[in-house]
């Protein structure tokens, strides 16, 4: 035996159902964007299967650091998986950990002189993860603490 369901009874029960509101939606997405990619790419760095990493290192900063342009992106690697993790334990402070790095590769990136595509496409991760931790900021804390913020 089937049975049917009146086509209005099942619009009032999907409105009832409660729904994430638009700014909800965005800021899942973007921490869970800006916590899989920074992992990803950290521990691609040391398996090199999307790119050369060393190649993105300006020559200056491999002077600066010590050892080799390949030992320096393994460094970045775990400070990028690091970052991945701070997103996703602690948004507000992890989202602004992310822009900071984006713009110091960013910097890096322009300072070669090359790769402008890279920087102006990190220019915009840089501006999600500075959307995601104004989301975050404007989320209740947890424990359920007000921001203070209407």
């Amino acid at each position: 035996m089937t049975t049917t369901t009146p086509v209005a009874s099942v619009r009032r029960s999907a409105a009832t159902m409660p729904r994430l509101a638009g700014a909800d939606r965005a800021f899942w997405l973007l921490r869970t964007v800006f916590t899989v990619a920074p992992i990803v790419f950290g521990l691609d760095k040391f398996f090199n299967v999307l790119t050369d990493w060393d190649r993105y290192l300006a020559p200056w900063i491999n002077n600066l650091v010590p050892g080799t342009a390949h030992q320096a992106m393994l460094a970045v690697g775990v400070i990028e998986i690091v970052a991945g993790i701070c997103v996703a334990v602690l948004p507000r402070w992890g989202a602004l950990l992310v822009a900071a790095w984006l713009v110091g590769i960013i910097f890096n990136l322009v300072s070669m002189g090359s790769y402008y595509d890279v920087a102006l496409r990190d220019f915009g991760l840089f501006v999600g993860a500075l959307a995601l931790a104004a989301l975050a900021f404007d989320r209740p804390r947890a424990g359920g603490e007000s921001t203070g913020r209407a």
